[in-house]
């Protein structure tokens, strides 16, 4: 026995010799152990509803106004403390989703123009339309927006799928391509989301050959999303539909994502309220329908509403385009026809089928 024993420490010590050396069996390359990093948990506090979160991409004392802010912002440049947004093709997209995210990116988007080499910065377009509000200010977003001033990122449309069954009991999948944020303008650098009210949306939505969500698909885009931002109320009162507001707000936003999230194309939800197709408009016309701005959990705080009239908007709406065109099971289908559709419009609609949808938008009675 110990002949045997110290033959086999002899070949024990003799093996792990050569595989020091790179030998016997054993892959020649060092080997290195990974250890996966620790997922950080990221908690954003909610914002206390009377005090709006200062602006954390520009340096601004706290007593300046924010018009001080926007022209020290345009003195001193971009803001350094973003980082340039990925490519949602460099994410890891799980297999399922993989057709419908293919889909997507090969919808012809040439009715939406491409942004000028010269096009404004975000805190430009804020600067230039600091004394402006309403429908002035609308059109002057709506003139920046269909002259393409809009950032890359939204240009790269994201799916939001309905799985459910038509009214004749057939099993229905619709897909439905949407903006990954609210509409904005600027670079994808230096951006601000824009609030518009109903007629400046339809005209921007339908020069892009986009549509408003319903209510529906508002409450998929938040459960679907791969960041879901806490809604950030500010103080209110009339200085809700002021620049100063609009501004201010966006760089709350701004402020969360960044820390949620800065880098990646992710769909974004939770941070606005949206403007929404509802056949409540029929009886209403000249409002506009407001929808979302959901809590963790997915409550949104805002009701249905037509409260307001059409050209209102304040800091709290956001205005997310939908594509015209869905997939219903795999296969390009005009979105119109699908809210329309008796047997399918459950699948993407709580109120059913919305007639004339691309009218409705545009706040026009439809008998």
């Amino acid at each position: 026995m110990n002949i045997k024993r110290a033959i086999a420490v002899s070949v024990t010590l003799a093996t792990l010799a050569a595989c020091a050396k790179g030998g016997i069996g054993l892959n020649r390359n060092p080997v290195r152990i990974f250890k996966p990093k620790p997922v950080q948990q990221v908690v954003v506090a909610e914002t206390p509803a009377v005090k709006p979160v200062p602006a954390t991409t520009v340096a601004a004392a706290p007593k300046k106004t924010v018009e001080e802010v926007v022209v020290a912002a345009l003195k001193l440049g971009k803001p350094k403390t973003k980082k340039p947004r990925k490519r949602l093709t460099d994410l890891i997209v799980p297999s399922r989703h993989v057709a419908a995210v293919g889909a997507c990116h090969e919808l012809d988007m040439s009715a939406m123009p491409q942004r000028a080499a010269d096009a404004l910065a975000g805190s430009e377009v804020v600067h230039r339309s600091m004394t402006l509000s309403g429908t002035e200010r609308d059109h002057f977003v709506a003139g920046q927006l269909l002259s393409g001033n809009l950032p890359p990122f939204l240009r790269t449309l994201t799916p939001v799928t309905f799985k459910g069954r038509a009214k004749n009991g057939d099993a229905v999948s619709v897909t439905i391509c949407v903006m990954p944020d609210y509409l904005a303008v600027g670079d994808d650098s230096d951006f601000v989301r824009v609030p518009m009210g109903l007629p400046a949306a339809a005209e921007v939505a339908n020069g892009m050959g986009f549509i408003l969500p319903t209510t529906k698909m508002v409450d998929a885009i938040y459960s679907q999303a791969g960041l879901q931002l806490k809604p950030s109320p500010m103080q209110p009162g009339s200085q809700m539909s002021s620049t100063d507001y609009l501004w201010q707000h966006n760089q709350t936003v701004e402020s969360q994502r960044i820390a949620s999230d800065g880098d990646s194309e992710l769909l974004v939800a939770g941070q606005k309220k949206d403007l929404v197709l509802s056949n409540v408009l029929r009886s209403a016309p000249g409002r506009v329908a407001i929808y979302g701005w959901h809590r963790p959990g997915g409550a949104p705080i805002q009701p249905l509403s037509t409260v307001h009239g059409e050209t209102y908007a304040d800091y709290s709406h956001g205005i997310r385009l939908v594509s015209t065109t869905a997939f219903v099971n795999g296969e390009p289908t005009a979105l119109a026809t699908v809210l329309e559709d008796p047997q399918m419009a459950s699948l993407v609609s709580k109120e059913g089928p919305i007639s004339h949808p691309l009218r409705l938008m545009a706040a026009i009675s439809v008998e």
